[in-house]
């Protein structure tokens, strides 16, 4: 028979429990991952991302380590194979995933200091070369980044074939650099004669962010300047890359990571700062509805991959 005592006696202790039951999932994971797409070199992409897991280790309470990727690919299968609960993606990368089955969440996303949570992909000549629009670069030689790059490989396919041209014969040669800095670098190094990349806006891009390290220099090993580029090709608007979770995750997991990120622009700004610069205003939740876009992009460009 329940009795007033019993149901009080119940009741407390499900409150003394409720602590122990929300922690269940640290047995589970006693740590987390990271993973981050190689949009920089790695050590760059090391001194970014540092930071913001050392803060989360803080706000989850269990070591949260950073693996920096070789490839786009390399953070797909880590969270197809669970290794990655929490990762970065480009907005193309995240798409991949997503027709790939990886049942990854979206949590947010970066608000740039134009307002918006998005950007452009751009391809830049320099300024010294003949080329002034993308039919000048007919049969030359242009450096994408990734083959799961949004703003290097994906969204220019998408764009130009709009336009009238297919990226493959279009121009005489295009190789994957590897990252947006090895494909400015194959440009002002003369491999290449233009370069794909990401921009968000005049004063804040990857160009202008390897400027500011003076990762860009002439022949001579002087510095390059912003003025020394060009660009002759923008796409349209693209939502920026998500940080995302795995769907498999606890719940309470899940919220404590979410809460953790969208806290985390006040609850540690030098850290959050450190991923853009200090260019970036904060984050904004995002959804898989806000990629769709980018998930028929891909399926644009497979269908028409195999149809060449």
């Amino acid at each position: 028979m329940l009795t007033r005592r019993t149901l009080v006696g119940a009741a407390a202790l499900m409150l003394a429990a409720g602590p122990a039951f929300s922690q269940d999932w640290k047995a589970k994971y006693p740590e987390l991952t990271l993973g981050v797409i190689p949009a920089e070199n790695a050590s760059g992409t090391v001194d970014r991302y540092t930071p913001l897991t050392a803060y989360l280790t803080k706000e989850l309470g269990v070591p949260v380590k950073l693996r920096v990727a070789n490839d786009y690919a390399a953070v797909i299968e880590g969270q197809r194979a669970g290794n990655i609960q929490i990762a970065f993606y480009g907005p193309a990368s995240f798409a991949r995933a997503v027709i790939t089955g990886v049942k990854a969440e979206p949590v947010v996303n970066q608000k740039h200091e134009t307002g918006v949570s998005g950007y452009y992909s751009v391809i830049y000549v320099k300024a010294d070369s003949p080329y002034k629009s993308i039919e000048d670069l007919k049969g030359k030689s242009l450096a994408l980044v990734d083959p799961n790059s949004t703003s290097g490989n994906q969204a220019p396919r998408f764009f130009l074939h709009k336009a009238g041209h297919d990226v493959d014969k279009f121009f005489g040669k295009t190789f994957y650099a590897g990252s947006h800095e090895n494909a400015v670098l194959a440009l002002a190094q003369g491999t290449a004669d233009a370069a794909a990349n990401f921009w968000n806006s005049d004063t804040d891009s990857n160009l202008t962010r390897m400027l500011a390290k003076g990762m860009v220099k002439n022949a001579d090993g002087t510095p390059m300047k912003q003025s020394d580029f060009r660009v002759i090709f923008k796409s349209e608007f693209l939502p920026e890359g998500p940080f995302a979770v795995l769907a498999s995750l606890p719940d309470d997991l899940k919220q404590k990571i979410r809460q953790a990120f969208i806290e985390f622009p006040t609850k540690d700004k030098a850290a959050f700062d450190k991923l853009s610069d200090g260019k970036d205003q904060g984050l904004t939740p995002v959804t898989l509805k806000d990629y769709q876009p980018i998930i028929e992009m891909l399926r644009h460009n497979d269908e028409q991959r195999k149809r060449s």
